[in-house]
């Protein structure tokens, strides 16, 4: 199958990209250190649109991290280290290689055999652990996840949910007996940090297990709570009065209508 109208917008897309590096002043500036940032706030804006369901969002977005990247490779071939066509071949002979089911003679059937299969080639490339692959600078949530997935490629997990729910439990009691209720020093405190890590730890791995990615998970529950929180506000400012004033029996029964209006949030 070929993709004549794709390559050509393609195309058209890196040609634009040599008309703004020569001409705009703000894109002649840019360097891969300054173009960071802001393409890691680029694809939290692609994250907040797939959260949404928002697909003509998405495909805006998609389009802004594509950008990106034909930005870099355009860095790239100034300083004569790779470009876009080495980067494409590099990605496609990268998804040939570790796909040796599809293009060649290894048989893998099911996805868990593709990601082990996987985590092997890696290693045979000179990965020198299959934890190396996970980004250091990821957000803890995801990392956690991350890590649990790489180490089940390895082979390294539970065999069944309720051993992992079983292990939430124990984290959970251990904490409440020694953490809940009590002053703690600064010592203490920072064991209570650590049990608290294990804790959320052992739920990102029950979340794994039953299919459920966590860190959206919290999104929804952070979308939720503040437009929960918002609907209080306007619901407090139509009564003339400031939170600061009121009861929680009375802010209980506005975020109660918040519910109602939005329950699923």
């Amino acid at each position: 199958m070929r993709y004549p109208a794709a390559a050509e917008a393609f195309d058209r897309l890196l040609c634009i990209m040599d008309d703004l590096r020569e001409k705009c002043p703000w894109d002649k500036k840019q360097t891969l250190d300054t173009l960071r940032h802001l393409t890691i706030e680029e694809t939290y804006e692609l994250s907040d649109a797939i959260l949404s369901k928002d697909m003509d969002e998405i495909r805006k977005e998609v389009g802004d991290v594509m950008l990106h990247l034909v930005f870099y490779s355009k860095i790239g071939s100034e300083t004569g280290d790779f470009d876009a066509t080495s980067m494409l071949h590099g990605i496609c002979e990268k998804l040939i290689s570790r796909h040796p089911h599809i293009y060649g003679d290894v048989v893998a059937e099911t996805e868990e055999e593709v990601k082990a299969n996987w985590e092997a080639l890696k290693l045979k490339e000179g990965n020198k652990s299959v934890l190396s692959g996970v980004p250091g600078s990821l957000p803890s949530l995801v990392k956690a996840m991350r890590i649990q997935e790489k180490a089940r490629g390895a082979g390294f997990d539970w065999e069944e949910k309720e051993q992992v729910w079983e292990k939430v439990e124990e984290e959970l009691g251990e904490f409440k007996e020694t953490f809940v209720g009590k002053d703690l020093s600064a010592a203490q405190k920072e064991e209570a940090e650590g049990e608290l890590g294990d804790l959320i730890f052992s739920l990102v791995n029950f979340a794994r297990f039953i299919d459920i990615n966590p860190d959206q998970a919290v999104e929804r529950t952070n979308r939720k709570f503040i437009y929960r929180f918002q609907h209080l506000e306007r619901r407090a400012a139509e009564m003339g009065k400031n939170l600061q004033d009121m009861t929680l029996t009375e802010m209980d029964i506005l975020w109660n209508e918040a519910k109602v209006t939005l329950p699923g949030s």
